[in-house]
């Protein structure tokens, strides 16, 4: 993971974003584990290889010129965009990776029967994320100081204005994981290719929000920095 931000660094490339918040989660779910936090460390710690091991591969089929997920392709073509907010960037990774990822990667460590023993883990993984993005937000504000204004226009930035939410989507990743941990193997491509298409269109909605929304997403992206690489450091930096 860190060989990722530091290339994304070195490149300028707002695929760095992401990057850099997934190591943070990387880093605290090791944390987790470490002190106890789940009920199963050592199946955590193969949920936490399994599920990174998706992102890799699709950020790895993106730049070879491969087609990844199309739900992950929507994400990764926003990075060489301007227009989106850092923000958007991250909303978009995250639905990419909870919407579909973690739901898919949870039934393949615990298939059948044994999916409903990793509940209690998998809502705490969730707890992590959520309480990650809102620091992760806070420190956003650093450097786009007109992110506030999101909150004017339609409550809490990520739900009510580009349509994401942490509840929503760790519920949905929950029933994925119910559903794929019975189904056989051969039926997989073809559920995928379905839930993606649910998928890729939440992330249509985070990147293209209603237009009062979009007028006033583009007025703090006038003010919001530019600099790549220092967006990379702020959102790397240790928790």
């Amino acid at each position: 993971m860190e060989e990722i931000v530091a290339h994304c660094h070195a490149e300028e490339s707002r695929l760095g974003y992401f990057a850099a918040l997934y190591r943070q989660v990387t880093v605290q779910v090791q944390l987790g584990i470490e002190t106890g936090r789940f009920e199963d460390g050592p199946r955590m710690e193969q949920l936490d290889v399994v599920f990174a091991n998706r992102y890799f591969e699709a950020l790895r089929r993106h730049l070879e010129g491969e087609l990844p997920t199309a739900c992950w392709q929507v994400a990764f073509s926003a990075a060489p965009n301007w227009r989106p907010l850092v923000l958007q960037h991250l909303l978009l990774g995250m639905n990419a990776h909870i919407n579909l990822d973690l739901g898919l990667s949870a039934a393949a460590v615990c298939p059948g029967d044994s999916i409903s023993s990793l509940r209690a883990d998998f809502y705490e993984i969730n707890t992590i994320l959520s309480d990650l993005l809102d620091i992760i937000q806070a420190r956003i504000g650093d450097f786009s100081p007109l992110l506030g204004l999101l909150d004017r226009l339609g409550g809490k930035s990520d739900e009510a204005v580009f349509n994401f939410s942490m509840q929503r989507a760790r519920d949905a990743a929950w029933r994925i994981a119910e559903r794929f941990a019975h189904l056989e193997p051969e039926q997989h491509d073809e559920e995928i290719t379905k839930i993606d298409r649910t998928i890729t269109r939440l992330a249509q909605a985070v990147q293209q929000p209603g237009k009062l929304i979009r007028i006033g997403a583009l007025l703090i992206r006038l003010f919001e920095k530019n600099d790549v690489r220092h967006i990379i450091d702020a959102l790397n930096a240790p928790i």
